[in-house]
C-alpha cells in the first residue's frame, strides 16, 4: 500500500535525472532493449494506465492534503466531531421501538397483504357480535393454551383431567386487569357470537366424560353431537394426536387446545386486549409454577408472544456491550503496543474504539431524528461497526509506521492518511453500498437494519478521518518529543539509556536520538511486521505450499457446494423466541399434535357473478374439487362451501319448498330467505352489492391437512395460488399466516438478487479503486467465493436462509471485499518487479492489520452468542465466516493467485535475469561497494548472505558495524582495486560541490528531506546521505584521469546525437576467469559475470 504522489514523483525524477549517476540498463551479447526504447515503453505504460487510475489519484491528493491540514490543526478536527456526537445524541427522546412482527419480518407489498386486502374488502369481521374463528383475516388479540397430561396415563380423555381443565376455564374467565383505572375481565372484551362470548365448548364432554371413560359411550371422529348438550363437536379443532381405530372411534387423546378471543373493533379495546393478554399470561405461568394443577401441564401462547420474545432478546445482549467494548479495547490496546515505549500506540488502539463507537451512536440518533423506527437487530450493528472501525485503525497504524521519523509530523499524516486512504475508502465504500442494496429490500427488518448500518459506516469513515486521525496527530507530536507513550514524559532512546537501569530501559525507553537518526539500535522494525514480510511471505512463495493452498482451497468449494444443496429456508417462529422461553414449549406442542389439520383456509371468489348460471356453479364446484384433490388439502368432508350445500338443499327440496334458482333473482330470493339466516355461518361468505340484487364476492373454506415445516407450508402456498391463477375465475385464497409464508417464496430469490447485484457492484468498485482489470476480477472471484462459502456452511452450522441471515449475506457482500481489496491493492501498488517480492511488501504492509481486524471483529461478535438467542446468534456465525473466509482469501488465497497469475507473473526468462540482476545490485551500497570476492551472490539476498556470514561482525568481537560507509576513503577489505581506492584533491571538491546544489535544489522545493523511496544498503541501513557520500566516491574514482572525462564527455554527446545508447566492447574481449582485484568495477558494468555467478 504505497500510493505516490505526484510531488513524490517528481522527487523521483529529479532524483534520477540530475543527482543519480546514468548507469543505463545491463547488456549482453544478445543485446536489449536500450535505455531510450525501455524508458518509452514505460512511460507508453504509465500512460494507459493514467485514465484507470485517475480517481486513485485524486483520493491520494485529497486525503495527502487532508493529512497536512489534520497535522497542522489537530485540535479542530478532535472538537468538531465530539460536538456532532453530541447533537445527535439527542435525538434519542424521540425514539419509536417497533416489535410488530407481522411488519418486520413480512414483504411490504407480499402477495398475503393483497389477499388480505380482498379479504378484508368483501367480509370485514366483526368481533362484537359476528366473530367466527374460522373466518378471521387478522391474528387480532387472543389466548391459546395446549393442555397435556403430566402423569405416566397421557390420554387426556379422563374425568379428573376435564376437571381441572374446567378449572383453568374459569381461572382465565375471570382474569381482572385494569385501564385507565376500570377493571375488566375476559366477558367484557370477548369477541361475541350475537350476546355470547366465543366458548370453547369441548369442555362441556365434562357432562358424558363419566361414559367416555368407561367405555359406555364412543366418540367419532372427526364430528359428533353431544347427547346431554345437542352441541356439534368438531374434533379436530381441540384435539391434538387423535387415536383413532377402524370405525373412528376416538380411542386416546393426547392433547387439547383451548383458545380465548378478545373484541379488537377500535382502539381502546385493542389496547384493553393487549393488557389482559399480559395479565393472561402471567396468571397461567404462576399457576403453572405454583402447581395449581396436578394432571395436566399448560403450555401459554399469546398474540403478544412474539413482540415480548423480540423485547427480551434486545434486553439480553444489552448488558454484553460494556464487556465486549473492554475485550475490544482490551485486544486494540494490547496489539498497538511494541517494545519502543514512543512509538508505541496503546491509546490510539483505545481511541479506534472510542471513534466507532461515537460514530454508530451519532449516527443512530441522526436515524432517529429522520423518524426511522428502532428495531431490536439493530442492536447488533455497533459490534459489527467497532469491528469496521477497528479495522481502519489497524490499516491507518501501520501506515503510519511506515513514514520516515525524519518527516514532520503533518508530512507524517498526509502520508499516513494517503497511503491508507484507498483502502479504507474501498472498505467503507463496499460497505456501505452492500447496507445501500439491503434498503432497498421488501422486508422491513431488513431494510432499517440496513439503513442504520449504512449510515453508521458512513460515520465511522467519516469520524476516523477526522477524530481519530486528529488523535493520531497528537500522539505524532509526542513521538516527535519523544513522549512515553502511555504516560506522556519525556525519555531517552535506547541508545542513550546503557547507563540507565534494566527498568528504566525495559518500561521507559524509546524513540530516535536526535543527533543520530539512522542507528539501528532506536530503528527497529515491527516484529509482526516483519515476520509477515521474512517468514510468512518466504513460507507462501514456496511451490508446494502454494499447490497446497489451491488443494485446500479446491476441498473449501466442494463443502460449500455440498452445503448450498442442504439449505433450509424460512424463519420459524421458535427460533424468534430465546431457548428458555415459555414459547418454545408452545411452538413444541403445536408442532407435535397439532400438524395434521393446522389451517383453516379461506378461498374468496371476487366479482359480480350470476351464481344461477351453471357455467358459474360448474366453475366454482370445479375450482373447490381441484383445491380437495391437492396433496396439502383434505376431502370435501372437511371444506364448507354455502354454494355446493345450497345447491344441493335447493335441488332436494325444490318441491316441498317450492323455489326456483334458474334466475339470477330467484336465486338470490331463496338463498337469503332459505339458506343465509342470521345465526348461519354461511351468512359471512355472501356479499351483496347495494342494492341487494347480484352477489359480489362469496368464500367457501378448505382444510389444510398434514402440512409441517416451512418448505412444506411455502409449496402448499405455491400450489394453492396456481390454483387460483389457473382458474378462469377471479379467485384468492387467504389465511393470515400467510402474510408470514410469504418471506420463504422471496428470500431464496432476493437472496440470490443481492448477493448478484452486490457482487458486480464490488467488482465496479474495486476496478476503480484498483486500476487493473486482472486484480479486479480476482476480487469478484473472491467474493463469489466468500459468499459461496458462507451460504454453504451457514447450512452445515443449522442457520436457515431466512430474513435474519439474508441481512448478513448483504452484509458480508461489503465484508468480503475488504480484506481481498486490501491485499490487491497493495499488490498493485507495489513497486517490486517480481511476483514474490510484490507478495513480500504487500504481506508486509497488510499481513498485521489483516489479522489485527479479523480477529477484533470476531472477538467483539463473540458477545452475541452469549444471550442464546437465534437473531444474534446468526450475526456471529456469518460474520464469523465471512471475516474468517475473507482473512484466509487475503492472508493465502489471493497471495498465491495474484503471484501465479497476477501482474509479473508472465515476465519471460531474460526478464527474470534482468529481475534478480537488479535486485543484486540493489543489495549493494547502490553497486560502489564491491563484494569480497570469497563471498558467492545468491539471487537478490546477497545482503543477507553477508549478514548470516557474520561479516558486520567487528574482528575484535565487538558491536556490529551499522553503518555502511564507517570511513570511505579506506579499503573496507571488499577488493577494491588501487586506481579506484585514490582520490584526487579535486575531485573532493567537485563532490563537495554537487552535494551543496543537491542542497540547493532540494531548498527551493522546499523539501528539507528527501521523500524518494528507500534504499537499503548490504547492512539494512535506510542511509541516503551516506549513499550519496558513496556515489559520489565512486564517480571522483572512475574520473581519475583527464583524458579519460574528455573521452567521456565526448562519447556522450555523440551518443546523443546518433540517439543510440554508448558502445559496449564485445562479450568475446572478456573471457570468463575469476574476478581480480583490477577488474572488480567492470564487472559490475558487465552483468554475464553476475549472471555466471562466477565469483569464487
Amino acid at each position: 500500500m504505497r500510493p505516490r504522489m505526484i510531488i513524490q514523483e517528481e522527487i523521483e525524477k529529479k532524483d534520477q535525472g540530475e543527482l543519480t549517476p546514468t548507469t543505463g540498463k545491463s547488456t549482453n551479447s544478445e543485446g536489449s532493449l536500450t535505455s531510450e526504447t525501455a524508458n518509452t515503453e514505460k512511460n507508453q505504460s504509465h500512460e494507459a494506465r493514467m485514465g484507470l487510475r485517475c480517481l486513485d489519484d485524486f483520493l491520494n491528493r485529497s486525503f495527502f492534503k487532508l493529512g497536512l491540514l489534520v497535522g497542522r490543526h489537530p485540535g479542530y478536527f478532535l472538537i468538531v466531531p465530539v460536538l456532532l456526537f453530541l447533537l445527535c445524541l439527542t435525538g434519542y427522546q424521540r425514539i419509536h421501538y417497533n416489535i410488530d412482527p407481522e411488519y418486520l419480518f413480512s414483504p411490504v407489498n407480499g402477495p398475503g397483504k393483497y389477499e388480505r386486502a380482498v379479504a378484508e374488502e368483501h367480509f370485514k369481521l366483526n368481533y362484537t357480535n359476528r366473530f367466527n374463528v374460522a373466518r378471521i383475516t387478522r391474528a387480532g388479540r387472543f389466548g391459546r393454551v395446549i393442555v397435556t397430561s403430566s402423569t405416566s396415563n397421557k390420554n387426556m380423555l379422563r374425568k379428573e383431567v376435564w376437571k381441572e381443565m374446567r378449572l383453568l376455564d374459569n381461572l382465565i374467565q375471570n382474569i381482572t386487569a385494569s385501564y385507565d383505572d376500570e377493571y375488566f375481565s375476559y366477558k367484557d372484551i370477548c369477541a361475541k357470537w350475537g350476546s355470547d362470548c366465543f366458548q370453547n365448548n369441548i369442555l362441556n364432554l365434562d357432562y358424558i366424560m363419566d361414559e367416555v371413560e368407561s367405555g359406555q359411550l364412543n366418540l367419532t371422529f372427526p364430528l359428533m353431537f353431544n347427547p346431554i348438550t345437542w352441541e356439534a363437536h368438531a374434533f379436530p379443532v381441540y384435539f391434538g394426536g387423535t387415536v383413532v381405530n377402524e370405525d373412528d372411534i376416538i380411542t386416546s387423546v393426547p392433547s387439547v387446545q383451548l383458545a380465548y378471543f378478545v373484541n379488537v373493533d377500535s382502539k381502546k379495546l385493542d389496547e384493553k386486549g393487549a393488557i389482559w393478554e399480559d395479565k393472561f399470561l402471567d396468571v397461567i405461568g404462576d399457576a403453572q409454577d405454583q402447581g395449581v394443577f396436578k394432571h395436566i401441564r399448560i403450555a401459554r401462547f399469546a398474540s403478544r408472544t412474539l413482540d415480548h420474545e423480540l423485547e427480551k432478546n434486545t434486553r439480553t445482549v444489552i448488558p454484553y456491550f460494556s464487556s465486549t467494548f473492554i475485550i475490544m479495547a482490551g485486544f486494540s490496546i494490547i496489539t498497538c503496543m511494541m517494545a519502543d515505549w514512543v512509538r508505541s500506540k496503546p491509546w490510539l488502539g483505545l481511541l479506534g474504539n472510542v471513534s466507532a463507537a461515537m460514530a454508530t451512536i451519532a449516527a443512530f440518533g441522526a436515524c432517529i431524528y429522520a423518524g426511522v423506527d428502532f428495531i431490536g437487530i439493530n442492536l447488533a450493528a455497533p459490534f459489527l461497526m467497532i469491528g469496521i472501525g477497528i479495522d481502519d485503525t489497524f490499516v491507518m497504524l501501520a501506515a503510519w509506521r511506515r513514514t520516515s521519523i525524519k518527516d514532520s509530523v503533518p508530512e507524517r499524516m498526509a502520508k499516513t492518511l494517503s497511503e491508507a486512504a484507498v483502502s479504507i475508502t474501498i472498505t467503507s465504500v463496499t460497505d456501505m453500498i452492500s447496507f445501500f442494496i439491503g434498503i432497498f429490500n421488501p422486508f422491513p427488518s431488513v431494510k432499517i437494519f440496513c439503513l442504520y448500518s449504512s449510515v453508521a459506516t458512513l460515520f465511522t469513515f467519516i469520524w476516523h478521518l477526522t477524530f481519530f486521525s486528529s488523535c493520531m496527530a497528537i500522539a505524532g507530536y509526542c513521538e516527535q518529543s519523544n513522549r512515553h507513550s502511555v504516560i506522556g514524559v519525556k525519555v531517552q532512546p535506547v541508545s542513550k539509556s546503557k547507563h540507565r537501569s534494566w527498568f528504566y530501559r525495559f518500561f521507559c525507553t524509546g524513540g530516535v536520538d536526535p543527533n543520530d537518526l539512522d542507528n539501528p539500535i532506536d530503528n527497529k522494525e515491527h516484529t509482526f511486521m516483519v515476520f509477515f514480510r521474512d517468514y510468512f511471505a518466504s513460507f507462501l512463495n514456496n511451490n508446494c505450499v502454494k499447490v497446497l493452498v489451491i488443494i485446500t482451497f479446491l476441498l473449501y468449494l466442494l463443502g460449500a457446494g455440498y452445503g448450498v444443496t442442504q439449505i433450509e429456508e424460512g424463519l420459524e417462529r421458535r427460533k424468534v423466541a430465546k431457548a428458555d422461553s415459555y414459547a418454545i414449549e408452545f411452538f413444541d406442542r403445536e408442532d407435535d399434535y397439532f400438524r395434521e389439520f393446522p389451517y383453516r383456509i379461506q378461498v374468496i371468489v371476487s366479482g359480480e357473478n350470476n351464481y344461477s348460471d351453471p357455467i358459474i356453479q360448474k366453475q366454482v364446484e370445479n375450482l373447490t374439487q381441484t383445491f380437495e384433490n391437492t396433496s396439502y388439502v383434505s376431502g370435501s368432508l372437511y371444506s364448507e362451501s354455502w354454494l355446493r350445500s345450497f345447491i344441493s338443499y335447493a335441488k332436494q327440496n325444490s318441491d316441498y319448498l317450492n323455489i326456483s334458482i334458474d334466475t339470477e333473482a330467484d336465486f338470490i330470493s331463496a338463498l337469503k330467505k332459505h339458506w343465509l339466516y342470521p345465526s348461519s355461518p354461511f351468512s359471512l361468505d355472501v356479499e351483496f352489492n347495494k342494492e341487494g340484487n347480484k352477489i359480489k364476492g362469496m368464500r367457501f373454506m378448505i382444510q389444510a391437512v398434514n402440512i409441517s415445516g416451512t418448505e412444506h407450508e411455502k409449496e402448499m402456498v405455491q400450489a394453492l395460488r396456481k390454483i387460483c391463477t389457473d382458474s378462469p375465475l377471479n379467485v384468492s385464497v387467504f389465511h393470515p399466516y400467510f402474510i408470514f409464508f410469504d418471506q420463504f417464496e422471496l428470500v431464496k430469490p432476493m437472496s440470490i438478487q443481492n448477493m448478484v447485484m452486490g457482487a458486480v457492484i464490488m467488482m465496479v468498485i474495486s476496478f476503480l479503486f484498483i486500476p487493473n482489470p486482472l486484480c479486479s476480477l480476482w476480487v469478484a472471484f473472491s467474493i463469489i467465493s466468500i459468499e459461496s462459502g458462507v451460504v454453504g456452511y451457514m447450512a452445515l452450522w443449522k442457520v436457515n436462509l431466512d430474513s435474519i441471515s439474508m441481512i448478513n449475506l448483504i452484509m458480508c457482500i461489503g465484508f468480503s471485499v475488504d480484506f481481498t481489496a486490501h491485499i490487491c491493492y497493495a499488490y498493485m501498488s507495489s513497486t517490486a518487479k517480481r511476483p514474490d517480492e510484490r507478495v513480500r511488501e504487500c504481506l508486509y504492509a497488510l499481513g498485521l492489520p489483516i489479522f489485527q481486524g479479523a480477529f477484533s471483529t470476531i472477538i467483539g461478535m463473540i458477545a452475541l452468542l452469549l444471550p442464546n438467542n437465534y437473531l444474534f446468534s446468526v450475526f456471529f456465525k456469518m460474520v464469523f465466516l465471512v471475516v474468517f473466509f475473507g482473512a484466509m482469501h487475503g492472508l493465502f488465497l489471493l497471495p498465491v493467485l495474484l503471484s501465479l497469475f497476477g501482474p509479473g507473473s508472465c515476465k519471460s526468462h531474460d526478464d527474470d535475469k534482468q529481475i534478480k540482476l537488479s535486485s543484486i545490485e540493489k543489495s549493494f551500497p547502490h553497486p560502489y561497494c564491491i563484494p569480497h570476492p570469497q563471498f558467492t551472490l545468491n539471487g537478490a539476498n546477497l545482503g543477507n548472505s553477508l549478514k548470516s556470514n557474520n561479516v558486520l561482525e567487528n574482528k575484535a568481537g565487538g558491536p556490529k558495524i551499522n553503518k555502511a560507509y564507517v570511513d570511505l576513503e579506506k579499503d573496507l577489505g571488499l577488493g577494491t582495486s588501487e586506481e579506484n581506492s585514490s582520490e584526487s584533491s579535486s575531485n573532493k571538491s567537485n563532490k563537495k560541490n554537487m552535494l551543496e546544489e543537491e542542497i540547493g535544489w532540494r531548498r527551493s522545493y522546499n523539501l528539507d528531506v528527501p521523500t524518494t523511496q528507500r534504499i537499503l544498503d548490504i547492512f539494512g541501513n535506510d542511509s541516503e546521505n551516506q549513499w550519496r557520500q558513496c556515489r559520489e566516491m565512486f564517480e571522483s574514482r572512475r574520473r581519475f584521469s583527464d583524458n579519460w572525462q574528455k573521452y567521456d564527455d565526448s562519447q556522450h554527446k555523440l551518443d546523443e546525437e546518433r540517439h543510440r545508447r554508448r558502445h559496449t566492447p564485445p562479450e568475446q574481449r572478456y573471457q570468463r576467469r575469476p574476478l581480480t582485484r583490477s577488474s572488480s568495477h567492470h564487472n559490475l558494468q558487465q552483468p554475464q559475470y553476475i549472471q555466471e555467478l562466477r565469483f569464487p
